[in-house]
């Protein structure tokens, strides 16, 4: 699957409606934007389960700014509509797929109990 471009008006439905999306901030001035761009497009084939999304930071800067993009590249996975990584930098191929790879093996009945953990002790 190829990525999908993703603006302010496409970006919390593209989280909320599917299980694992990975996200590219991006821009078409950045020298390692350009370089991570087929690293990113070969992890979208190899995962067609997954939604690989680009977002165009000058075309987008309301929704980079709302994300804290501070530099670029930045890569954010979520899943269940939880952020699970962001970091700027490009990654290599194998580093990308490992990262895919430990965010599917994440038990997400975990994660949801530790938020529910966390905001129960933040509410009191």
């Amino acid at each position: 699957m190829a990525s999908v471009e993703l603006t302010a008006e496409n970006f919390d439905n593209t989280i909320t409606g599917n299980d694992i999306v990975v996200v590219d901030f991006w821009a078409d001035w950045c020298g390692p934007c350009k370089m991570f761009a087929p690293t990113f497009e070969a992890a979208s084939e190899k995962n067609p389960e997954v939604v690989f999304g680009k977002v165009d930071t000058e075309a987008q800067q309301s929704l980079a700014a709302a994300a804290g993009i501070q530099s670029i590249p930045t890569l954010m996975i979520f899943r269940d509509s939880i952020l699970l990584f962001s970091q700027a930098g490009a990654l290599p191929p194998a580093a990308l797929d490992d990262l895919i790879t430990q965010v599917k093996a994440i038990d997400m009945t975990e994660v949801h109990a530790e938020i529910a953990k966390q905001q129960a002790a933040a509410q009191s």
